[in-house]
């Protein structure tokens, strides 16, 4: 029997000179693959509260939310914990940085899944680098609107490592 774990997050597409500010992710279904900054809400936080909390946590940016670009779901088998499949439903906010200074390196603390924070041209990601998510926002940003179909994956691999 299949067994989903529905994660729930907020995330932030940020893009500046073709370039997108992304994660680098060291733990969970998108370990060694580009993400968007963002992540789950805390209990009692707002969608907004949340996405920038998450984003300074995760770059170093404080920023503002210029509007809502879209939601989306993606589905993927995946063995993780005790789980078959992943179910992730995302809302998406475009940002604009309002203060603060990139950190590359972020903190780390029980539930920080990022391992590093970067600009990086968006030509440069792909499906064997990159998040759904990540790939969703240049999806939208190539064409100019929001893609709302969800996105069920045949197959999905975790990797191994960032190089792989």
């Amino acid at each position: 029997m299949d067994r989903y774990d529905r994660a729930f997050g907020v995330y932030g597409i940020c893009i500046q000179d073709g370039e997108i500010l992304v994660i680098r992710k060291n733990r969970g279904p998108y370990i060694h693959r580009f993400d968007l900054p963002g992540g789950q809400l805390e209990h009692g936080e707002t969608l907004v509260d949340a996405m920038q909390r998450e984003f300074l946590e995760e770059t170093g940016f404080e920023v503002n939310i210029t509007k809502q670009a879209g939601t989306a779901d993606f589905q993927y088998p995946c063995l993780w914990k005790e789980f078959t499949h992943v179910h992730h439903i995302a809302v998406f906010y475009h940002v604009v940085i309002k203060g603060g200074e990139l950190i590359h390196m972020p903190s780390q603390f029980e539930g920080q899944d990022a391992a590093e924070a970067l600009w990086i041209p968006m030509e440069k990601l792909d499906k064997n680098n990159a998040s759904p998510l990540a790939l969703k926002a240049i999806e939208a940003h190539s064409l100019s609107v929001w893609p709302h179909q969800p996105e069920v994956y045949d197959s999905w691999k975790l990797k191994k490592t960032f190089e792989e």
